[in-house]
């Protein structure tokens, strides 16, 4: 490579000025030359050496005898040389030359030169030869290359830092000794929703910290400057941070200090713990909703099974009520075994309603009567509103059509905004009134009308921004510990699982929830709560009533032998197939739980050895709730009855299996 040349003014040495020179002061140029650092030889026309001075012969170690008088090319080496090319071209011209670069010298190797080429000329203007001043500049360019080595790893480093800093996670923020920021990567930007541009030289505490933490902030800074210790400095903190619209939330910082010479400065990662505290505080939800449905799951075993205990004694009270009521049809006591009847109806319901909360099975769909179970929720909360002072009004529709629902399901939900709103009552001054309303809503379009039903309390409402917040899960507004924020959601769930819809509805002071279902048929006619008359079989039949407990079977004896029917009655399974293979009978009704053989193992029995009689059983029970009775019941298709019942249920059910 040819080495750069640089323009430079021509040194003042004219025509005939070295000579002039010489002979004014012969005596002190050589003196003068020797003394001159830099390398100085001076070549004739043909470019042979005719001198150097001693700076040139100690840097080559070369001896003048040997070299005096040769040519160049020959001790600088051909391809030195070589790249003198367009250097030797503007001597010619008589130009001064400059230039620097790496060039390669047989004597000493590679080496960085910087020199000045003067071409000298006599009064006529003839060539006198040329003069070299030469500096070596190779420590000092390989300095100036590790400089810029060092440079560029500092810059690679640099950017590479910053690079991390700005696509790290975390938010860092950098402050001087003075608390002032000087870095605010693009996550504190994002986390603060602040500019980095607009922070950078603004008091820390200004930006980020909380007013009410700022006294403490600057109290710590002025002990650090004093000399104190830096508590904070490495340690995994939880704190409160502020963003620019003045909201506040938790964040997890690490606090660092680093030198730069003389110069302290501090850093701080921050991370979000937003959705960590909302993460934690849903999981601390679900464990209580998890050790709630435990309770609820314990407290439903219980529960079905004292409603199955008072099933025999319910079952006993309604049938002797309803007989006695017939009996009495024209006594003044009539009234009273009228009333007794109604109110273990209204028991028989409650703990029905009970057995069915309690059931774990799939939603099975069938037509039910809205008003039917909303009577029942609201039977089953009477005590509990009366106690709390709540007056219930019924404002239930007529003639409603009929619902394609689960009607466990459906129950829940209705008595779930009841206890909603009996909850919210609570707190409330009185008068307290709650109102339950049902109704038919016409659809356009040609399409099924609905059925609606509205829970509508007095008390303090719901704000309309939480309408839709109180059906997320896990949402409450309730006090701690009388909520778990699930009902709400479940109960929209189950409604919408039918096809209908559970909202807020905005109206009067009070909270108004509405229940819509779409029908699955046409108006019901309405049932009386008299018993149905009876009508009489057409012919005698025997029926086999088979229960270990006496007084029930004895109440179904009464309840069929006045409708007309000849029954015989065994106190178990084995007493009863003794009695079948002593005569003929029609069906049997037999309880489902027994000791020794129970009603599984007697329908087993029986179809072994009666066959057509196997197809006439009707099971009387209290326990279809547990999955081996289900099980045994839909296995066998038998029909069942569940205690407590009405005359009126027997006898249907009877009349049914007989054809």
């Amino acid at each position: 490579m040819s080495p750069p040349i640089h323009p430079d003014p021509p040194l003042p040495l004219g025509q005939g000025n070295l000579s002039a020179l010489l002979a004014v002061a012969p005596a002190l140029l050589p003196a003068l030359l020797d003394a001159i650092p830099a390398r100085v030889v001076v070549l004739d026309p043909q470019e042979c050496l005719t001198y150097g001075n001693p700076a040139f012969y100690a840097f080559t170690g070369l001896q003048p005898e040997v070299i005096l008088g040769c040519p160049i090319r020959h001790v600088i080496g051909e391809q030195a040389y070589a790249n003198y090319a367009p250097v030797r071209e503007r001597l010619t011209r008589g130009e001064t030359v400059c230039w620097e670069d790496w060039i390669e010298l047989n004597a000493v190797g590679p080496r960085y030169m910087r020199e000045h080429l003067v071409p000298a000329f006599d009064a006529q203007g003839q060539r006198l030869g040329t003069i070299v001043i030469s500096l070596d500049w190779t420590e000092l360019r390989q300095n100036q290359q590790q400089l810029e080595a060092r440079l560029d790893e500092l810059h690679a480093t640099q950017a590479l830092k910053s690079s991390i800093v700005d696509q790290a996670l975390a938010a860092i923020i950098s402050t001087d000794a003075q608390g002032r920021i000087v870095e605010f990567n693009p996550a504190a930007e994002a986390m603060f929703g602040r500019q980095r541009t607009q922070v950078l030289g603004q008091p820390v505490e200004d930006v980020v910290i909380p007013p009410r933490h700022r006294a403490g902030h600057r109290a710590g800074m002025a002990r650090v400057a004093k000399g104190g210790p830096a508590r904070m400095l490495g340690q995994r903190l939880e704190m409160d941070a502020l963003r620019a619209d003045g909201t506040e939330f938790p964040v997890e910082m690490v606090l660092s200090r680093n030198a730069v010479g003389d110069t302290s400065f501090y850093t701080a990662s921050m991370f979000d713990l937003t959705e960590r505290r909302n993460a934690q505080a849903q999981i601390e939800r679900q464990r209580d909703a998890l050790r709630q449905s435990e309770k609820l799951t314990a407290m439903g075993s219980l529960l079905a099974g004292v409603a199955h205990e008072l099933n025999n004694p319910l079952a006993i009270v309604m049938g002797r009520a309803s007989l006695l009521e017939e009996k009495m049809a024209e006594h003044p006591l009539a009234s009273d075994a009228h009333r007794i009847r109604e109110a273990a109806e209204r028991c028989g319901r409650i703990v029905r309603t009970f057995l069915n909360m309690a059931r774990s099975r799939a939603p099975q769909r069938a037509p039910v009567q809205i008003n039917d179970l909303a009577t029942a929720a609201a039977e089953m909360l009477q005590y509990n509103l009366r106690s709390h002072g709540i007056e219930l009004d019924l404002l239930l529709g007529d003639d409603l059509p009929t619902v394609l629902a689960d009607g466990d399901q459906i129950g829940q939900v209705i008595l779930n905004l009841l206890v909603n709103a009996q909850q919210a009552l609570a707190t409330n001054d009185p008068p307290r009134r709650l109102q339950i309303a049902t109704g038919v809503e016409p659809r356009r379009d040609g399409r099924e009308p609905w059925v609606w039903l509205r829970v509508v309390d007095n008390g303090r409402g719901i704000p309309e921004a939480l309408h839709e917040r109180i059906f997320e899960p896990f949402f409450t507004t309730k006090p701690e510990g009388l909520g778990t924020g699930l009902g709400l959601a479940v109960s929209r769930s189950i409604v919408r699982d039918h096809g209908g819809d559970l909202r807020v509805e905005p109206r009067g002071p009070g909270a108004c929830f509405r229940m819509g279902l779409p029908v699955s048929g046409q108006a019901q006619p309405e049932t009386s709560a008299a018993p149905a008359p009876i009508e009489a079989p057409e012919a005698l039949a025997r029926v086999l009533v088979v229960d270990d407990e006496p007084e029930i079977a004895a109440l179904i004896r009464a309840f069929l032998e006045s409708a007309g029917y000849e029954v015989a009655s065994a106190e178990s399974g084995a007493l009863a197939l003794e009695l079948l293979s002593a005569g003929r009978f029609d069906a049997i009704v037999s309880d489902l739980r027994m000791p020794d053989m129970d009603g599984a193992a007697l329908w087993r029995a029986v179809g072994e050895r009666h066959p057509l009689l196997a197809r006439r059983m009707l099971f009387v029970t209290g326990d279809t709730l547990s999955p081996g009775a289900r099980g045994f019941l839909s296995q066998t298709g038998c029909p069942a009855l569940e205690k407590p019942f009405a005359k009126a249920d027997l006898l249907g059910c009877l009349k049914q299996l007989l054809g």
